[in-house]
């Protein structure tokens, strides 16, 4: 689809959701084409990307550490 600019100021939350759903929507001033608006493409986050991807028990966060590994963590050698 092709619009004046004049057009696209007035429908320009139209024009963006032309743009979204995949419409060419090109501005032009007069008969001349000089700018275009596309929609940017979304990430999408997924819950649970690693799921049955990684094997094995994780480390239990609630359990205290050993003396050995707290003296690591405090800094002693």
């Amino acid at each position: 689809m092709q619009v004046t600019i004049h057009n696209a100021k007035t429908n320009l939350s139209k024009l963006i959701e032309a743009a979204k759903a995949g419409e060419e929507v090109v501005i032009a001033k007069g008969k001349t084409p000089v700018a275009r608006i596309v929609a940017i493409a979304q990430n999408r986050f997924t819950i649970g990307l690693l799921k049955d991807k990684v094997t094995g028990d994780g480390p239990d966060f609630f359990e205290p550490m050993s003396e050995d590994e707290l003296a690591l963590w405090e800094g002693a050698e």
